[in-house]
């Protein structure tokens, strides 16, 4: 993929788009280990329960990333830190999901363009943004908190046959999260 000259663009995602969001899910899967077990129909994975919209970033002319938005769910655990700190119901916010960036495209800034665009949708629908991401990826940490999400909190999920796995949610930043009462990030150190 020629990338040193390509200027990245960020898209709706079509259902054209669905077999090579597939394709970048793999290559990520299998550089990075996201998501973490595969899923059986990967198709339906990246259209979750409550799809709000997804978007998918170019460069050089193919897919290199993918971003979608949904409803909260049950098992998010930024819906319900959000509601915790803020006092607004979980009603409130649209969940950032299934954002990933093929290995070959890092570097362009497709990460936070995808973000932007996602952030950008939840704000006209009058949501606030949050997500989750486990302890583990620490490039998708350094990302938010490089472009200010504010750490809620750290919860313990459970992953199907991975057990239990520490999450960090994160909200957007602005929409008035109470800075103060930050928690402090796993392994005790201040953001």
């Amino acid at each position: 993929m020629e990338t040193e000259t390509a200027t990245p663009s960020v898209r709706p995602r079509a259902g054209a788009d669905l077999d090579a969001s597939v394709r970048l899910l793999r290559e990520v899967h299998e550089h990075d280990g996201y998501p973490r077990s595969w899923p059986g129909r990967p198709a339906s994975w990246l259209t979750p329960p409550g799809f709000l919209g997804a978007w998918v970033a170019e460069l050089g002319g193919r897919i290199a990333g993918h971003v979608g938005l949904a409803g909260p769910r049950e098992d998010d655990g930024a819906p319900g830190a959000w509601s915790a700190r803020t006092g607004r119901g979980v009603d409130t916010v649209a969940v950032v999901n299934r954002l990933c960036v093929s290995p070959a495209a890092r570097g362009h800034g497709l990460g936070a363009l995808l973000l932007a665009q996602a952030v950008a949708e939840a704000g006209r629908r009058g949501l606030h943004p949050v997500l989750d991401v486990a302890c583990h990826d620490t490039a998708a940490v350094a990302l938010y908190e490089r472009l200010g999400w504010v750490l809620l909190d750290t919860v313990a999920q459970e992953w199907g046959p991975h057990g239990t796995v520490a999450v960090r949610t994160y909200a957007a930043p602005g929409g008035a999260v109470p800075v103060s009462s930050r928690p402090a990030p796993a392994g005790g150190r201040s953001s």
